[in-house]
């Protein structure tokens, strides 16, 4: 229910100059997703969305952080969760500490590696699908490189 939601938070903050959480609550509500104030702002936090004006108004938008600090903190959570990597054809099984994999996928995926298409995790196993096969003995071999790397 909540990715559902943060989707559709996304999509309505691109559709509606949304300049409050009450308008935001508002709209959510009329999409059918009953939720309060306070769901809204910790919706508000995890997506990481920021006010700017546009338009002469102040309106929530989406800000994707690319930086090199963010690169280093999914790398750190990638060696501190990783232990082990093996493929099936272009599936690569990642194994990590015991409830970790949710963290190590999420790191995956906002890593943005053209290799992968996007992960699946349990408690301590990411499925990383890959696009080709050569794609994932290079990606096996690099997580295992920067997981031994200090």
């Amino acid at each position: 229910m909540k990715r559902e939601r943060h989707a559709k938070i996304i999509e309505l903050i691109g559709q509606y100059a949304i300049e409050t959480q009450e308008d935001l609550a508002e709209k959510l509500n009329e999409a059918g997703f009953q939720v309060t104030q306070a769901t809204v702002s910790r919706d508000i936090r995890e997506l990481k969305l920021t006010k700017m004006t546009l338009s002469g108004r102040q309106r929530y938008v989406v800000v994707q952080e690319h930086s090199q600090q963010m690169g280093e903190k999914y790398i750190g959570i990638l060696r501190e969760g990783f232990i082990s990597a093996d493929m099936a054809q272009n599936i690569l099984v990642i194994k990590t500490v015991a409830g970790m994999a949710m963290a190590v996928g999420a790191a995956l995926d906002a890593l943005h590696w053209p290799e992968i298409v996007g992960c699946i995790a349990g408690d301590d196993t990411v499925f990383c699908a890959v696009r080709t096969v050569e794609d994932t003995v290079l990606l096996m071999d690099k997580l295992r490189k920067m997981a031994r790397e200090p």
